[in-house]
């Protein structure tokens, strides 16, 4: 089992989860579901590169996987848009995994994820507590939850990655992860058709992920947020 250190201290305000260890909310109070679509999915392009019929494994990665919002939003994209041979591989570092009660709790805010969230909630005690790779949906989905440091557990990872999510809280509040060092293993893992798309702005994350061979554009942000960036390797 992981330490009970390891799980994600939360507090809920006006019914949304808190993080007490970054001081930083998991997802938009205007809407997370929209904000993950329009961040992650369509920061990424994905519906359009899955509807390639030729595709037969897409590889995300991403920094956070919180409360799985994330991961839900991309799956259910994919179940509807990609070709029914075609696997998708979801890796996903995360420090501080929510218990499976602060987990099922914030997805009850989604009822229309449900269908992909009750297989998901199914295994998530054996996901956090040792099987750290599961199949669900038939087979489509493949998710590896890597607990620990980011930069850590993609040093460990060897599979090319087509998108990267770039998650987990601000760099304001969660500074330790969004280091060079974590750049430079996106950039190991990257080739000339993989993408990036992150909520912030953060002068020093574009300038890192610039320095490291990315192409790094803004675009407007979702809700009350300016502008977030976007952007594809170039090596």
């Amino acid at each position: 089992m992981q330490p009970q250190s390891n799980i994600a201290n939360i507090e809920w305000r006006d019914g949304q989860p808190f993080a007490s260890n970054f001081q930083d909310v998991y997802f938009s109070s205007d809407n997370g579901l929209l904000e993950t679509d329009y961040v992650f999915l369509q920061g990424n392009h994905l519906a359009e590169r899955w509807l390639d019929s030729e595709l037969q494994t897409f590889n995300i990665a991403e920094t956070g996987f919180g409360s799985g919002l994330n991961f839900l939003c991309a799956v259910n994209t994919w179940l509807s848009t990609s070709p029914e041979n075609a696997k998708l591989h979801y890796m996903s570092a995360e420090k501080y995994p929510l218990s499976l009660h602060d987990i099922s709790t914030a997805l009850n805010l989604w009822p229309q994820l449900k269908t992909v969230s009750e297989p998901l909630l199914a295994q998530y005690k054996n996901l956090i507590s040792g099987s750290n790779t599961i199949s669900l949906y038939d087979n489509r989905v493949q998710l590896s939850l890597l607990i620990g440091d980011a930069t850590a557990c993609f040093s460990k990872v060897t599979s090319q990655v087509d998108a990267w999510f770039l998650d987990g809280f601000a760099p304001a509040k969660n500074p330790d992860m969004w280091q060079i060092e974590l750049f430079q293993q996106m950039a190991r893992l990257s080739n000339a058709t993989t993408t990036f798309a992150t909520f912030t702005s953060a002068g020093d994350v574009r300038r890192g992920l610039t320095n490291i061979g990315f192409n790094v554009r803004k675009r407007i942000g979702f809700g009350k947020k300016r502008e977030m960036l976007v952007g594809n390797f170039v090596g």
